[in-house]
């Protein structure tokens, strides 16, 4: 059975992450333990909440070690919600600037729209050869509940490595609904709040594990 580590650090909705994962077939370990992380065949890193705060979590944990180590390894690691985020240079909130992990280049701001947040169901644009979303209808509409995103891909090609397979939805502008970037994948949506549409993308990653 396929190892998932949950990454405990004080943020998150982990009991419906932990039972979405298990719901297709994963074996799920919440923890906070380095050398437990660090070992599963996947590491998901969910996150709700203020990006700051949650990066305060994170490093109290050393998460933003554990994913560098597996990332480096090309060990794959998922992150949700603000634990897509956090993956990124930089959060601006509330005029609050705050470092991220740092693993792509770019910005989380708030998304410019009239309603805010955006919460509830919207469909996606992914790109065909997409890994999370294969066997997946185009109209298939996944759970948000955000203020701040990502509304512009900073990292450039690389003629080494295969270019990030990018999805993006719509709230007043274009955002990143989610990213595939060789071991490092993240969702701004939540898949276990998803229902079946959610449990197919998970499903496909604990796959690929």
């Amino acid at each position: 059975m396929t190892s998932v580590a949950l990454l405990d650090y004080g943020s998150g909705n982990l009991h419906s992450a932990q039972r979405a994962l298990a719901r297709v077939g994963a074996d799920v370990t919440v923890t906070s333990d380095p050398e437990t992380a660090l070992a599963a065949d996947g590491l998901v890193v969910p996150g709700v909440g203020a990006f700051a705060a949650c990066m305060a979590g994170l490093k109290a944990v050393r998460g933003e070690r554990i994913i560098g180590k597996r990332l480096a390894g090309g060990r794959p690691v998922l992150g949700i919600c603000v634990g897509m985020q956090i993956m990124f240079e930089r959060g601006v909130e509330h005029g609050v600037e705050a470092d991220g992990c740092g693993e792509w280049p770019g910005t989380v701001e708030m998304l410019r729209a009239e309603v805010l947040p955006h919460m509830g169901w919207n469909t996606l644009q992914a790109p065909a050869d997409s890994v999370l979303f294969a066997g997946i209808d185009p109209d298939t509409r996944f759970y948000f509940v955000h203020s701040y995103g990502v509304q512009k891909w900073e990292l450039a090609d690389d003629d080494l490595i295969a270019p990030a397979k990018l999805t993006w939805a719509d709230h007043g502008g274009p955002f990143l609904a989610a990213v595939e970037n060789g071991p490092l994948s993240a969702t701004q949506f939540h898949p276990e709040k998803s229902g079946d549409a959610g449990a197919a993308l998970l499903e496909n990653w604990v796959r690929s594990l």
